[in-house]
């Protein structure tokens, strides 16, 4: 008898039943989940994704469905990821964003997926961050995450988002508790939603303000994305098959202390770095 087809095969050609099935299996931490997604890997990577939070009511699905119909118009295909409150009785998502986007639902370049929160304090769901790499790697070329808007830092999001849309709304204090909860740090985009309200121009004067105070925390944040880089690539470097694997294994088969060895290639490495050295761009 043949094997059964997995879903990562099924996926690869379009299916979108084994598509809504392993999502399923990322929310509910499946065992076998990380093996079709092993073998999806190769594929994922090619769509832009992107994060949308703030504060409850700010009209965060809103701006999704617009979002999605302005992709749709280029003729890009859009996967949506909407995280609801978690039902108190069954813990599923209520559904709400889904309702929202009745206008989507019947374009077949738009795959929405309500997933329930389950008490994830960040805003997202525990899975969310997979079930965008499954949209990922199912073709679609633009990925839009919408957070559950908990009114707290959803930092989450900085984590399955190439880019950050941070929603707000006049006449709620939406700006003040924005500040206070650090979502201008994690924002590459702010929204004054519901703009013909009294008090947008004040909001937005307010977010200017603020905005221009952030560089400090947007230098630390991208010195970050550059240890991280770096980080990856010399150890890539230092231990790929033109690297120092067969030094230290010489090493330590004549009887050298791993410490020892550390030190010294520390020391190697680092010989002469007293200044960092210039960066031309």
């Amino acid at each position: 008898m043949a094997a059964a087809e997995t879903l990562a095969a099924r996926i690869e050609r379009g299916d979108r039943t084994a598509l809504a099935r392993l999502i399923s299996w990322a929310e509910n931490a499946d065992p076998r989940f990380a093996a079709e997604l092993a073998a999806l890997w190769p594929k994922v990577g090619r769509a832009w994704r992107i994060g949308v939070t703030g504060p409850p009511g700010a009209g965060k699905s809103t701006l999704v469905n617009e979002l999605a119909r302005v992709e749709r118009t280029h003729e890009r295909t859009v996967g949506i990821c909407a995280v609801d409150p978690s039902s108190p009785f069954t813990g599923g998502a209520l559904l709400g964003d889904r309702i929202r986007m009745d206008d989507r639902t019947l374009d077949p370049g738009v795959y929405i997926r309500s997933m329930a929160s389950r008490g994830s304090h960040g805003g997202l769901a525990r899975a969310a961050a997979s079930a965008c790499d499954v949209l990922d790697a199912f073709g679609f070329g633009t990925i839009l995450l919408e957070t559950v808007g908990v009114g707290q830092a959803e930092y989450d999001v900085l984590d399955a988002a190439d880019t950050v849309v941070v929603v707000l709304c006049p006449g709620a204090g939406d700006g003040i508790q924005a500040m206070k909860a650090g979502l201008l740090e994690v924002a590459d985009v702010l929204v004054v939603n519901k703009s013909d309200l009294p008090g947008a121009e004040r909001l937005m004067n307010d977010l200017t303000d603020a905005a221009s105070g952030l560089g400090a925390a947007r230098t630390k944040k991208r010195v970050e994305q550059v240890r991280h880089s770096v980080s990856e690539q010399l150890a890539e470097r230092l231990w790929g098959p033109e690297g120092l694997r067969g030094r230290v294994e010489s090493e330590l088969a004549r009887g050298v202390s791993p410490h020892a060895i550390a030190a010294a290639l520390l020391e190697e490495i680092t010989h002469g770095l007293t200044r960092p050295a210039e960066v031309r761009g």
